[in-house]
């Protein structure tokens, strides 16, 4: 077993980080219980493009280790294998910085909103240190995403799934927003794949690369924003796979029907992930996968099928996909037509899958990420299969076993 160590929660806001040069540096700390174990520590960086500045990481104001620049220019996870001895029982100090003297070395993510972080900032290449006035705007209060996990401990259990309240006002203003051509259909299957498509032609697409401005997972101002292109300050919202899930599952629980988020991921710290949703289905007694984003459900014969269910059917999805109309509309954008065509039907996104597990993102806008899916996953929350701890998602804090990703949800019980 092994344990992680964070200061932050990964809501991750991409277009705010820490620049750092060989002044301005970054340091946090970590309270580690015994130092006879390997460790490994993960770094959320990124690089400037054609960037030659390493960057440097010292481990209790002593050298250990450099980073070298290369061609990812998207936050994306590093991780430093850490001897045993190097950390001392105790507080230990990790700090990074980089050779340049101006910011464009490296940028380290961060989470801003922390009254009293235990990281800090250096403009005097160390020599004096503030917890407040950070970020390369000097503008925020914020832990750096630098994470720490120990050979000896135990991860803690994962949250339960928590969904709306049907009386909640938001919720019961998002229900009158639902056709009633969709709350009519006699079958709940009919209700799920009407609910998909009408969710799938709202938007149009538009992800981190033809956007900069995230779309909150409040599914009133997605449907707004994206139907008009236009949001915060103006400007062109990211309203990608995320936001036609988050839509669909608050939709679908104003309707009354349980619903769920999954992250999904093909290659650990990979840009070949998806954002699906499942709905519970008494009929079948498990929970059916739908992906409001293409219009798609798997089918083994006539039966819906679960996302475990997808991830073990196999490279070839095509025989089992059923497709809504929704997806015409969506296939006539170049980028969804290859991501359909290279990743979803070759099962690629499905080889890893998380449980976002605060599905109440109407009544508890706070809990959800400022940025997930324009950089590597890093949302503490996000609970993954145990067998994933060891096979490169070492930075995250929740893992579970068949059992939580099957069970029912509560008032179904």
């Amino acid at each position: 077993m092994s344990r992680l160590f964070a200061n932050e929660n990964g809501r991750v806001i991409p277009t705010l980080g820490e620049e750092l040069t060989q002044f301005r540096q970054a340091k946090t700390t970590f309270h580690v219980s015994t130092a006879d174990e390997p460790s490994s520590l993960y770094i959320l960086a990124r690089p400037f493009p054609g960037g030659a500045w390493p960057l440097h990481i010292k481990i209790n104001n002593e050298q250990y280790t450099s980073i070298n620049s290369n061609d990812h220019t998207r936050y994306r996870w590093y991780e430093i294998e850490v001897k045993p001895g190097v950390f001392q029982t105790g507080n230990n100090e990790v700090t990074l910085y980089t050779g340049a003297s101006a910011m464009n070395a490296w940028s380290l993510a961060l989470e801003p909103g922390h009254g009293t972080p235990v990281s800090s900032v250096s403009d005097d290449a160390g020599h004096t240190w503030r917890r407040e006035n950070m970020g390369y705007l000097n503008a925020v209060r914020a832990e750096y995403v630098v994470r720490l996990r120990s050979a000896r401990g135990c991860d803690p259990n994962p949250p339960p799934l928590t969904m709306e309240s049907v009386t909640h006002p938001k919720v019961i203003a998002l229900r009158e927003r639902v056709p009633k051509s969709i709350t009519r259909r006699q079958s709940l299957l009919e209700r799920i794949q009407a609910l998909a498509t009408w969710v799938c032609m709202s938007w149009e697409h538009t992800g981190s690369g033809r956007a900069t401005q995230y779309a909150p997972w409040d599914a009133e101002t997605i449907l707004s924003w994206g139907g008009a292109r236009t949001g915060h300050n103006g400007q062109r919202p990211i309203v990608m796979c995320v936001h036609y899930a988050v839509t669909f599952v608050s939709l679908c629980q104003a309707l009354g029907i349980p619903a769920r988020c999954l992250a999904l991921m093909g290659t650990p710290n990979g840009t070949d992930g998806h954002f699906v949703a499942e709905v519970w289905m008494p009929e079948f007694g498990k929970w059916v996968v739908v992906d409001p984003n293409a219009d798609a459900m798997f089918f083994d014969g006539n039966e819906p099928m679960s996302a475990k269910e997808v991830q073990a059917a196999g490279e070839d999805l095509n025989p089992l996909v059923r497709w809504g109309s929704g997806s015409a509309y969506q296939m006539t954008f170049s980028h969804i037509r290859l991501f359909v065509r290279e990743n979803l039907l070759k099962n690629l996104c499905f080889r890893h899958i998380s449980i976002w597990p605060h599905a109440n993102m109407l009544s508890q806008p706070q809990l959800s990420p400022p940025g997930h899916g324009s950089i590597s996953y890093c949302e503490t929350d996000l609970v993954w299969a145990c067998e994933d701890r060891e096979r490169g998602f070492g930075m995250f804090r929740y893992f579970a076993d068949e059992s939580y990703f099957n069970a029912e949800p509560e008032d179904y019980q």
